[in-house]
């Protein structure tokens, strides 16, 4: 089962989230936090592999919040929940560390579509907020090529993956745990402004033949 924490101050959305959360056979739902101050101290010890956030919180902000976690625990998985659209909010918690930002107006069979691709290596967007950031990058991502945006590591992640290996080969050939080969995903997937590994495999091959 997938481990979700919510942090919502939002007692109404809270709950609604909590509803579709629990509908769903493969989610586990752990705890839900109204504020970042409370989730900052004990989502370390609840380590769930999803946390699902508000950005607009009492205290600290919900990106905040992801910058403290991800500092002290890389792997686990942040998705920002808000009303927000606007490119600041979007770009600050892309590089606090979440892997996902989608809107509150989207409906509960998205959201759950999107814990599960993030889960599975993906980075759901809204389509809405996936075209702000392509616009916004896309032009200094041409002008890169690949093996400049990525680690050692992740060219080498993302070379098994091209060459048709699944994640447990991959964690098995680099002798990393599969949630590393994940965060690895996550990490590619961010840097080349792509939304899955077909993209990520076709820009790479772009850019060599380039």
């Amino acid at each position: 089962m997938i481990g979700i924490c919510i942090i919502e101050d939002l007692i109404d959305i809270q709950k609604g989230l909590q509803s579709i959360i629990e509908s769903d056979r493969r989610f586990h739902l752990l705890k839900c936090f109204s504020n970042a101050e409370d989730a900052i101290s004990e989502l370390p010890l609840l380590k769930p592999d999803i946390v699902l956030t508000d950005i607009n919180l009492p205290g600290k902000t919900g990106i905040e919040c992801v910058s403290e976690i991800k500092a002290i625990v890389p792997e686990m998985l942040f998705i920002m929940f808000t009303i927000y659209e606007d490119n600041d909010q979007v770009f600050d918690a892309l590089k606090a560390g979440s892997s996902g930002y989608i809107l509150k107006n989207t409906s509960p069979e998205k959201i759950i579509e999107a814990l599960v691709e993030l889960h599975e290596g993906g980075s759901p967007m809204t389509p809405k907020i996936a075209r702000k950031v392509l616009n916004t990058f896309n032009k200094n991502v041409n002008q890169q090529p690949v093996t400049d945006l990525l680690s050692k590591r992740e060219l080498e992640v993302l070379d098994l993956l091209s060459k048709g290996f699944l994640y447990k080969e991959i964690a098995d050939q680099l002798n990393i745990s599969i949630s590393t080969v994940k965060r690895h995903l996550n990490n590619i997937y961010s840097k080349l402004q792509v939304q899955n590994k077909i993209e990520a495999v076709n820009k790479l091959y772009n850019k060599n033949q380039g």
